[in-house]
C-alpha cells in the first residue's frame, strides 16, 4: 500500500513529505493507522545529527491510533483496537524486562537503525529501503510494527492525549519518580520545560514534592510551568540557585532534572550545585553523541555524597506504567490536554519544528488526516 509520511532523506535538511510503498505485517506485527504524533525533539535530534540514525527514516515515535490489521500470531491486540506505541519494544523474557528494566530490552538493540525488530524495512521509496525511527514511524499516516511496540488502550481515551504517553510523558514523569525518585516534600528542580519536563514537573508533584522550581529562558514556558505544578520559576541557572537557596536556607534542592532540549557539558556543575548533600542529579536530555567533556567537581560529588544518574524512558516499564499514566489521565490528576500547545497537519512538520525551537511549543502534534 501506499501511505503519506514525513521522511528525512539526509542529515540537516528538512523533512520531505511525501508518499511512499509500505509492505503488510509479518508474522508478530501490525498495521496501524495513526490519528496523532507527538513531536518529540529526538526527531530532530536526528535532522541535527546529534543522534545517530538509519536514514533515511520516516520519523516519528511518539503516537496513537486504530489497528487495521494483524499478521500471523499476533495475540496482544486485534483490528479495531485503539492503540499507543512505545519508542522501546518490550519482549518481556530478556534479562533486562525480567528484572523490571523493559527500558532496556535487548529489542532495542537497532533501534536508531530503525530496521525493525528482524532488521529489515516495511516502509520503501525512491527505489530505496526506509528506516523507522525507534522501528515505529508515526509520521506517517501508516505503519507496520512489531506487536511489542504496541499497548492496547481503553477507546474512551482521547488518542491526541495518548500519543503523548509513547514517550515524553512517561520519560519525563518517570525521571521524577523512577530514577529521581521524588518523596513527599522534597524540593525538586526541573531544568527546562518542553514536553519532557512538563512531564517531570508533573511527576514531581504527584510524588509530594513540596517546591518545585521550574528554570526555563522563555516567560510563556515559565508561566506554562505553573499549571502543571511548579511553584516557583526561574530564567536561569543563576537566578534558580539563589532561589533555591533561599527557598531551602541554604540546605538546596534534594533533587535536579535536566530536561533541556540539547545536553552539554556545561549543564552538569551548574545542576550539581543546585542540589543538597546526598542530592540527586538527573540528565534525562540526550547530549550530541560526540560531545564527551562533562564540567564536574569529583571532590564536590565525594564529599557531599552526591549522585549523577542517567535514565533512559525515564526508567519507565510500558507495559506497567503507561496504562497508569492513562489513569492519572483520567482521573484528572497528570494533565495531558494542556501539554498540546499547537497541533499541525503532516505537510507542516518542518514549521512545527520550528515552533519547538523557537520556544513556542510545550508540545506540538501532527494531526493525521483520518477521513
Amino acid at each position: 500500500m501506499r501511505t503519506k509520511a514525513a521522511v528525512l532523506w539526509e542529515r540537516g535538511k528538512p523533512w520531505s513529505v511525501e508518499e511512499i510503498e509500505l509492505d503488510p505485517p509479518k508474522a508478530g506485527e501490525v498495521l496501524v493507522r495513526w490519528h496523532y504524533a507527538g513531536m518529540c525533539h529526538s526527531d530532530d535530534h536526528m535532522v541535527t545529527g546529534d543522534m545517530p540514525a538509519g536514514l533515511p527514516i520516516v520519523g516519528g515515535h511518539e503516537g496513537a491510533g486504530v489497528i487495521e490489521e494483524v499478521g500471523p500470531g499476533v495475540t496482544t491486540v486485534a483490528p479495531g483496537d485503539h492503540v499507543v506505541c512505545m519508542f522501546m519494544p518490550a519482549c518481556g523474557t530478556c534479562r533486562w524486562c525480567a528484572s523490571g528494566r523493559s527500558n532496556l530490552c535487548d529489542l532495542g538493540a537497532n533501534l536508531m537503525g530503525g530496521r525493525g525488530v528482524d532488521g529489515t524495512a516495511r516502509f520503501h521509496g525512491r527505489g530505496e529501503d526506509i528506516s523507522a525511527i525507534c522501528f515505529l514511524g508515526t509520521f506517517s499516516e501508516y505503519a507496520v510494527l512489531h506487536e511489542r511496540s504496541v499497548i492496547k488502550i481503553d477507546d474512551d481515551i482521547p488518542l491526541a492525549a495518548a500519543a503523548l504517553v509513547a514517550c515524553g510523558i512517561p520519560t519525563g514523569f518517570g525521571s521524577a519518580v523512577h530514577t529521581a525518585a521524588v518523596r513527599p516534600g522534597e524540593t525538586v528542580v526541573v531544568a527546562g520545560v518542553g514536553g519532557v519536563g512538563a512531564a517531570a514537573i508533573q511527576g514531581a508533584r504527584i510524588a509530594g514534592a513540596e517546591k518545585i522550581v521550574a528554570i526555563d529562558p522563555m516567560p510563556f514556558k515559565r508561566d506554562a510551568a505553573k499549571i502543571f505544578g511548579a511553584t516557583h520559576t526561574a530564567a536561569d541557572f543563576a537566578e534558580a540557585t539563589e532561589l533555591v537557596r533561599e527557598l531551602t536556607r541554604g540546605v538546596m534542592a534534594d533533587a535536579a532534572i535536566l530536561t533541556v532540549g540539547v545536553a552539554r557539558g556545561e549543564h552538569i556543575a551548574p545542576m550539581m550545585g543546585l542540589v543538597s548533600k546526598g542530592g540527586r542529579v538527573v540528565v534525562t536530555a540526550v547530549a550530541p553523541m560526540t560531545d564527551t567533556e562533562v564540567t564536574l567537581s569529583l571532590f564536590d560529588l565525594t564529599i557531599f555524597h552526591k549522585e549523577l544518574r542517567g535514565t533512559l524512558f525515564g526508567g519507565s516499564n510500558g507495559r506497567a506504567d503507561i496504562p497508569a499514566l492513562l489513569r492519572l489521565y483520567r482521573s484528572g490528576q497528570l494533565r495531558l490536554d494542556e501539554m498540546i500547545t499547537n497541533r499541525y497537519p503532516l505537510s507542516e512538520v518542518n514549521a512545527g519544528y520550528a515552533d519547538m525551537h523557537a520556544g513556542r511549543n510545550i508540545r506540538g502534534i501532527i494531526v493525521h488526516d483520518v477521513g
